[in-house]
Parts: structure tokens; C-alpha cells; sequence
């Protein structure tokens, strides 16, 4: 099984709702990463200022903090290797690397309001 590893930014939390400026891209991570829970994928996340063992106990992370700062973060391990920095992936990222499939959502499901009629 794939584990996707996320290393946040030192942030007050994960939702990207507290505060009051609201970050758009961490709101929709967070919607991707349940997303991604929700179809089976292993995805662990750990805020720098809440679990910064996590970023010290990991080689990966502690040399590319060592070369890039902190203010590189976000930084995603799939299987233990780097694969994006400095950006949350999208959903269809997550679902590449976990290999799951996303279902498509560009016409409307049958029997909804809009299936072939003008709502």
C-alpha cells in the first residue's frame, strides 16, 4: 500500500479554517486529503509546529529543510521519497500515486435534476 506523507508548514491547524485569514488551497488539501482517506489511502500529515520530531526523526525531511528552510514547505513523501514541495498536490495527483480512480464527474449522474433536462 502507498503511504503519502505531508509535511505541513507551522500552522495553528490543518483545516486552513482558523484565524482569520482563510487559505483557500489549504481548505481544498484538506477536502482532497479525506477524499483520499475515504478511498483507502494511507495519507499522514504533520504540522512543524505541533510534531516537529516528525520532521527531525526523517532523514528526507530534515536534509531538505537543512537545504531549503521552512519556508519551502509543504512537502509530500509518497513511499518515502520526495515528490512535490512547496505546493499542496491535487486530487488527481493523490489518486495517481495511490492508484485510485477517480470518478468522473463531468456529466451528471443518472436520475439527477439536471440528467438531460434544464434544471
Amino acid at each position: 500500500m502507498t503511504i503519502i506523507q505531508v509535511f505541513d508548514p507551522a500552522m495553528c491547524c490543518s483545516s486552513g479554517v482558523c484565524g482569520v485569514n482563510i487559505e483557500p488551497q489549504l481548505l481544498q488539501f484538506s477536502a482532497d486529503a479525506d477524499w483520499a482517506r475515504l478511498n483507502g489511502v494511507q495519507l499522514e500529515r504533520y504540522n512543524l509546529a505541533q510534531q516537529p520530531m516528525a520532521f527531525a526523526d526523517n532523514v528526507q525531511v530534515k536534509r531538505f529543510l537543512e537545504r531549503s528552510g521552512a519556508d519551502s514547505l509543504p512537502l509530500i513523501l509518497v513511499d518515502g521519497e520526495i515528490a512535490l514541495a512547496g505546493r499542496y498536490p491535487q486530487r488527481a495527483e493523490l489518486a495517481r500515486w495511490a492508484g485510485v480512480a477517480m470518478a468522473d464527474t463531468s456529466a451528471p449522474a443518472a436520475g439527477s435534476c439536471c440528467g438531460g433536462k434544464t434544471c
